[in-house]
């Protein structure tokens, strides 16, 4: 079986985030219905449809606090953890489907930077729900809950998640540098890029009764 799947309702989620209320995102979400579904998981961190519509600006002004953002996507099907990553600041999530998320605390992250994965919990998150992802939450795709597969708006600070230039490494957490404001921890099960740091100890967690 897979992992106990709790509601974001649940008082454990405060640790790793927020439900964000007062947002009117439906333009957000009837635009969301031109994006791609793939059998696998697709990202995309910008995307210039969503970020022309007003709800755009008003993330941008009132939840970034007048922060330059990028709003973009990940959808697709998937079931498993395969990675954590983290930022240096929250991420906004729309769910446009249901979908649950695998997440856990940066605090949590050894000396040596490995993770035990068996630290982790897994949220439902409903169809239209608005959330704060703090910046010490430790994320990755989510999952789908339909055979359907999941849809999910992803609102970073502008240049996140993408190309970066060649880094001299100054300490340990800097081979974790992935993309820009971008750590990743990888499982070794995962299917990563050589590239990646894998530093994920434990069960390459999953949900539903796939193994």
């Amino acid at each position: 079986m897979g992992m106990q799947i709790k509601d974001i309702s649940d008082k454990a989620f405060s640790a790793y985030g927020k439900v964000i209320t007062g947002l009117d995102v439906t333009g957000i979400l009837k635009e969301m219905e031109h994006t791609p579904l793939p059998d696998d998981v697709i990202y995309v961190p910008s995307v210039p449809e969503l970020e022309a519509l007003p709800e755009a600006l008003v993330i941008q002004n009132n939840v970034y606090g007048e922060l330059p953002i990028q709003i973009g996507y990940c959808n697709g099907h998937n079931t498993k953890l395969n990675a954590v990553e983290y930022h240096r600041n929250s991420e906004i999530n729309i769910a446009v489907t249901d979908l649950v998320l695998i997440i856990g605390k940066q605090q949590d992250i050894g000396a040596d930077y490995t993770y035990d994965t068996s630290l982790m919990e897994a949220f439902l998150v409903p169809a239209g729900t608005v959330i704060e992802i703090y910046g010490t939450t430790l994320h990755y795709a989510p999952c789908h809950v339909e055979d359907g597969g999941f849809r999910c708006v992803v609102v970073l600070p502008r240049g996140t998640n993408t190309d970066m230039e060649p880094l001299e490494i100054k300490n340990k957490e800097d081979e974790l540098l992935f993309a820009r404001n971008k750590w990743l921890i990888g499982h070794e099960e995962g299917g990563l890029p050589a590239n990646a740091f894998i530093g994920l100890k434990g069960e390459n967690l999953h949900v539903g009764n796939e193994q």
